[in-house]
């Protein structure tokens, strides 16, 4: 018991303090224990960056597929042709061959 009081007088004022002892247990509970500690704000911080950049990417996207969309409907030589390409369709006097590349 003696080496416990000695040790509290050996304190500087401050750590006696009841609102500073307060004030940090309360910051360490905050930091580590609480459901929104620092830890779960830092991951939450990065998943939101990681969304950010997605959205950005997801938009440009959408910018490039409405003006395929445009440019396909526009002229109906551009839907004839994306038609042939993509779905394989022929006029009646023409044969398609089909290449696979390996």
């Amino acid at each position: 018991m003696q080496k416990i009081i000695e040790f509290y007088r050996g304190l500087p004022a401050f750590l006696k303090n009841k609102y500073f002892v307060c004030l940090s247990l309360f910051l360490f509970w905050m930091l580590f224990f609480d459901d929104y500690n620092m830890i779960f704000q830092w991951k939450k911080s990065q998943e939101l960056s990681e969304i950010k950049v997605k959205k950005e990417y997801y938009e440009k996207e959408i910018k490039q597929v409405n003006q395929d969309r445009k440019d396909l409907f526009s002229n109906s030589d551009n839907m004839e042709r994306y038609a042939r390409e993509n779905y394989l369709m022929k006029r009646e006097d023409e044969d398609i061959f089909i290449i696979e590349e390996n």
